[in-house]
């Protein structure tokens, strides 16, 4: 498996926690991840430059590593 790293170069794991370091606008929705939102147990995939996790309000998100930082 590939190995994923946050925006820091900190590695990533199955159930690691991540904070968003930009505000991020969801597309299909009209929710607005904010700066310094903590999301917890993330899923790594299959693309080295995504992980899939649940946001307080969005189910089944897929993130870039280039906005998130390991907390």
């Amino acid at each position: 498996m590939t190995e994923v790293r946050d925006s820091n170069g900190n590695a990533l794991a199955d159930g690691d926690s991540v904070m968003v370091i930009k505000d991020l606008k969801v597309k299909g929705s009209s929710v607005t991840l904010k700066r310094g939102t903590v999301i917890k147990n993330i899923r790594l995939t299959d693309d080295a430059e995504e992980i899939e996790c649940n946001a307080d309000k969005v189910k089944g998100l897929v993130l870039k590593t280039c906005f998130l930082k390991k907390s």
